[in-house]
């Protein structure tokens, strides 16, 4: 192992992973920042070219589940295509959120591209203050 790293084939390895995560990151669609103000988590996702009356946003436990499609316009018969970058189709995306969240009161809104979404906390998931008593 010594030999390896010695001619520097072990960081030659760690690169390429790295390189990796960083393409699979980079085709993650749509990209997503959650947050948590303390009483929900706040997941706003950039939906730009979706109309987000197609979208279909579930919650089960505490994992969120948003599925779309993205359409994207043709060029036209007779044109081709010097650069593609814009990809068109089905995407969903999932993920565990760090607790669970009241089903019954999760909100959604769409402005400007971006989709908010609001998880309100389970109240069993709450964070509550314990009082101690003396005796």
């Amino acid at each position: 192992m010594a030999l390896i790293r010695w001619l520097g084939q072990d960081d030659m390895w760690n690169r390429m992973e790295q390189m990796g995560r960083e393409v699979d990151r980079a085709n993650v669609y749509p990209a997503m920042n959650v947050y948590d103000d303390g009483e929900s988590y706040i997941v706003r996702a950039e939906i730009p070219g979706v109309d987000p009356a197609t979208l279909d946003i579930s919650v089960t436990g505490d994992t969120l589940t948003l599925r779309g499609k993205r359409e994207v316009e043709p060029a036209g018969d007779n044109c081709c295509y010097h650069r593609r970058e814009r990809n068109s189709g089905e995407f969903r995306r999932a993920f565990t959120l760090p607790d669970m969240v009241d089903n019954a009161k999760v909100v959604a809104s769409a402005k400007h591209g971006v989709l908010e979404i609001m998880l309100p906390r389970a109240e069993q998931a709450k964070q509550r203050k314990i009082e101690i008593k003396s005796s």
